[in-house]
């Protein structure tokens, strides 16, 4: 009887461990299963890096929530995401930063332990925390490691659809650090080519890159150029708005000790240095008499003696009057005596050599000292703003400040703006320059397409395949060193703000982007008969990704 009872007692064991592996392994076939195409269209955008700093993968985001889909972005916090994502329904995931300690240690010991954090987090948000496989995965590359070999594995399992945006070539990067021979740099060459080989579509910044890519490394999959493009909001700055963007950046404007005294004296909210709402001085009439006003009784039956006496006396004055002044308020206008306002974004990278924009900056001083020294001013002030952040950003801005503390018509500063404000900056500007000189020569700089979107022409350094981006004479100008820039420079603001080249350069610019225009800056006159292809991020968008990610929708 005890044999029987302990059998059973075995057989109930047996049975519910039975049941609980089938249980375990059901819900990992559940888990694992590829997704159906009829279910709900999803994507997950892994960047990888800062979102806020990663442009081309928010407006991914948002063409992707505009079109439906449930839409995940995985990557860092630190900069704020432009206003327009977060105003959609898409799903932040931040990843977790590798703890500081870890950051002391030597790059060889460093490097490996800093993979497999991101690999570890970036597994976690795929396979655990975003409940349902996504249809689609987006991944920014570079990085190349380790988000290509994450992708590609999880894409297998899982039965999600791989779309790699190859902005550059992450052993490139890798290259300019520790050179082309290196051990680190082969090894992420040979994973860029094994995992970025396959995936359902690639996508390219430039026609350039594609056309390399797919002679080197045969790639397989849908191959589409996405050009950059900037989002609907920028746009060419009015008036008004350059005005309200400085009253906005006072503090950060007159914080810098070398702006004091050497920008045009203005009186916030009224004016500022670039802006005036104020006319000629006018005056009121010379007597009170002199001005139409109604009988306080005027029409209506009320006898009052005192309002009539009242009445009488304003008409009637026996009082000898002078007459005020006032200043009259005006809509914002561009000043006449303004700097003219340089800008250039830059990541503080080693592929953007800063030194050419000091040496060019330095030798326009000393042609402005020269020119303008007898006789009328041919060369205006420079005011240089440069935005962004990086790890090169204070070794190049305390050299600058060192020279130019003896500069009487240069200025440069360092200015981190908010998101809505950066496109604003680009609109309200008179010239561009871009120092990308890009570690592959098969990319573009981002920055330039924000100033195009903004109407703003652009000095460019030369670099290969720039001329998908910039045309000479058209939308912009390209130099090769710091000489070059210079004289590019004088050429431009010579008579500034009345320059017959820079105001030829603008309105070919501006041409492009009037459908985003608010109101006209003073260049921003329309011109016709210009070639030059554009489009915002949305057509662009629009006409490339549709027919990749709708393309097995059933109608």
């Amino acid at each position: 009887m005890t044999t029987t009872s302990n059998l059973r007692v075995g057989e109930f064991v047996v049975a519910c461990l039975l049941l609980w592996l089938s249980w375990k392994f059901l819900r990992l076939y559940l888990f694992f299963r590829p997704r159906n195409q009829h279910s709900l269209r999803s994507v997950a955008i892994l960047v990888l890096g800062d979102i806020g700093r990663s442009p081309r993968m928010m407006y991914h985001a948002e063409s992707f929530a505009e079109n439906g889909f449930e839409t995940n972005i995985i990557g860092y916090s630190g900069s704020t995401p432009i206003p327009s994502l977060q105003r959609l329904p898409v799903a932040f995931r931040y990843l977790p930063q590798l703890p500081t300690c870890f950051r002391r240690l030597p790059f060889i010991f460093f490097a490996p332990l800093k993979i497999i954090h991101q690999t570890a987090a970036v597994l976690l948000e795929l396979l655990v925390r975003i409940p349902k496989p996504p249809e689609f995965i987006l991944v920014q590359n570079p990085p190349s490691i380790p988000t290509l070999a994450i992708v590609y594995l999880v894409g297998r399992i899982r039965g999600c659809k791989v779309i790699i945006d190859w902005h550059n070539l992450g052993y490139s990067i890798l290259a300019i650090k520790l050179g082309p021979d290196h051990l680190f740099v082969r090894i992420a060459k040979w994973v860029e080519a094994t995992f970025g080989r396959s995936a359902y579509a690639h996508l390219f910044v430039t026609q350039a890159m594609c056309d390399f890519l797919v002679k080197e490394w045969d790639l397989q999959g849908h191959k589409s150029v996405l050009h950059d493009r900037p989002p609907r909001l920028f746009h060419r700055c009015s008036p008004q708005e350059v005005h309200d963007l400085f009253v906005k950046l006072k503090p950060s404007i007159a914080a810098p000790k070398s702006l004091t005294g050497w920008l045009p004296p203005s009186s916030m909210p009224y004016s500022t240095p670039f802006t005036d709402t104020t006319s000629q001085i006018k005056q009121l009439p010379e007597k009170p008499s002199d001005v139409s006003l109604p009988s306080l009784t005027s029409g209506v039956p009320f006898k009052s003696k005192t309002l009539k006496s009242f009445h009488a006396t304003i008409r009637t004055p026996t009082e000898s009057f002078d007459p005020p002044s006032y200043s009259e308020i005006h809509s914002p206008r561009l000043r006449r005596d303004r700097p003219a306002l340089v800008v250039s974004s830059t990541s503080w990278t080693p592929d953007e050599d800063f030194g050419i924009l000091r040496e060019a900056l330095e030798i326009y001083e000393a042609r402005a000292k020269e020119l303008n020294h007898e006789g009328p001013q041919v060369l205006p002030k420079i005011l240089m703003v440069v935005t962004g952040k990086g790890d090169l950003r204070d070794e190049y801005m305390q050299s600058m400040e060192k020279l130019q503390r003896g500069w009487a018509w240069v200025r440069c500063v360092s200015l981190w703006l908010e998101p809505e404000d950066y496109p604003l900056l680009l609109g309200s500007a008179d010239l561009g320059v871009s120092l990308h000189s890009s570690s592959s020569a098969l990319d573009l700089p981002m920055k330039i397409v924000d100033m195009f979107g903004c109407g703003l022409p652009v000095c460019a350094l030369k670099f290969k395949c720039l001329d998908e981006l910039v045309k000479e004479g058209v939308n912009g100008l390209i130099f090769e060193d710091s000489a070059d820039l210079a004289v590019q420079l004088e050429s431009l603001l010579t008579n500034f703000p009345s320059s017959t080249k820079l105001s030829s350069l603008l309105q070919k610019t501006s041409k492009q982007t009037t459908s985003h225009v608010h109101a006209p800056h003073d260049h921003a006159e329309q011109i016709s008969n210009v070639e030059w292809e554009w489009s915002s991020w949305d057509e662009n968008w629009g006409r490339v990704m549709r027919p990749l990610i709708l393309r097995d929708v059933q109608r």
